[in-house]
């Protein structure tokens, strides 16, 4: 069994001040004389306050306290040292969840669910919705070990079975996740049934085989190749070409944030709410610094060519047999939900949620939600 070490988050004043330098050294370049820049990329304006806070307002030392709040570790699994967060809770090691992150997200876009989840009782809920969480960090992503080459979703699948089942000892256990957290939990479900007993999704990674099979499904595809066209070139570079854009971003963390915004901004649901309030720039800047301070931008790229590289999402005529809930956070302008007979045809779906409001980044959005929706599914699971 792999031994289990603790860890924390040490960023030294060195190594942030060399990043803040950076940063207020960076040569602004000509943005366009437009009303909304965020048509053009991400939008100048926005992008200059961000790092006005980063570099005068941002308390990088209390944002490292605050990653450090709860239980972290790291374990050896197959070639990867894995970091992850073990939250015992009310639970007392009965009720494992694993919670996977995607891009450009990280372990830390759960922190507004995780004491909800763990301690039900004290936010007024009941003892018996508790869960064990089990957070990862994604290969190459954060804490967790750097690929010598891009992977795919569906070996992260397996690394995170055997971290739940072979170090931490969970016989079996439930998985939820978004983006690639969603593909990553679907393989689990699909490869790993016999330990996965049920998954929950914000975002449907699965296709069927075979053609649309109504006017709907074929609305709806045409609706997402047209969003693609809009709003899909970052995948194709990051699938495509993704040392591209590592060489672009090395040494460059403005570069890297205003990727990482551009998407926190396009993929949230701003409808009743702004960009700051949505996220405001100390939680945003957090999730940058994820990226910016383990050098995590170029093999958070590389998992998307990884996805190719695995040979897609191929499922040999077959579908993902795990009971499967979904919660169609409403607000997710890119990967929009496919109509339930499509999302039939590639999962086991036993729970199908229309949700109020909320975006991509469900539980960074609207932690409350986000909760309430997993604890429902776990009463049946």
């Amino acid at each position: 069994m792999a031994e289990i070490k603790p860890f924390e988050v040490r960023w030294t004043d060195a190594e942030v001040n060399a990043v803040l330098d950076q940063v207020r050294a960076y040569p602004w370049p000509v943005a366009p004389a437009v009303e909304d820049g965020w048509n053009y990329g991400c939008d100048a304006a926005y992008l200059k306050a961000l790092c006005d806070h980063w570099t005068g307002a941002y308390d990088w030392k209390a944002a490292a306290a605050e990653l450090n709040r709860f239980p972290q570790f790291t374990a050896r699994v197959e070639d990867f040292d894995l970091h992850f967060l073990h939250v015992v809770g009310e639970a007392g090691g009965k009720r494992p969840l694993l919670l996977t992150h995607g891009w450009p997200g990280s372990h830390y876009e759960f922190w507004g669910a995780i004491e909800k989840l763990a301690f039900p009782t004290r936010f007024g809920g009941k003892a018996e919705d508790a869960f064990d969480l089990v957070i990862p960090s994604l290969p190459g992503f954060g804490f967790s070990s750097k690929p010598a080459r891009p992977i795919g979703q569906r070996l992260t699948a397996r690394l995170f079975n055997t971290l739940m089942t072979d170090v931490l000892g969970y016989s079996s256990y439930v998985a939820q996740g978004g983006d690639w957290g969603g593909l990553v939990t679907s393989w689990l479900g699909f490869d790993h049934g016999k330990s996965v007993r049920a998954i929950h999704l914000n975002m449907i990674g699965f296709r069927p085989s075979g053609p649309p099979e109504s006017d709907d499904e074929i609305a709806w595809l045409t609706k997402q190749g047209m969003m693609m066209d809009m709003m899909g070139a970052y995948f194709r570079l990051q699938a495509s070409k993704p040392q591209s854009l590592a060489w672009l971003g090395a040494g460059n963390p403005v570069g890297q944030a205003a990727w990482i915004a551009e998407r926190f901004h396009d993929w949230s649901d701003l409808s009743t709410k702004s960009l700051d309030q949505a996220h405001p720039k100390d939680r945003l800047l957090t999730n940058i610094m994820l990226y910016v301070m383990t050098g995590s931008f170029t093999t958070g790229a590389w998992y998307y060519r990884g996805l190719l590289e695995e040979g897609g999402v191929n499922l040999d005529g077959k579908r993902c047999e795990t009971p499967t809930a979904f919660a169609n956070f409403p607000g997710e302008p890119l990967y929009s939900a496919p109509p339930r007979s499509w999302a039939d045809r590639a999962y086991n779906i036993v729970r199908w949620t229309e949700m109020p409001r909320g975006g991509h980044f469900a539980a960074m959005e609207e932690p409350d939600l986000f909760v309430e929706d997993v604890q429902a599914w776990g009463r049946t699971t």
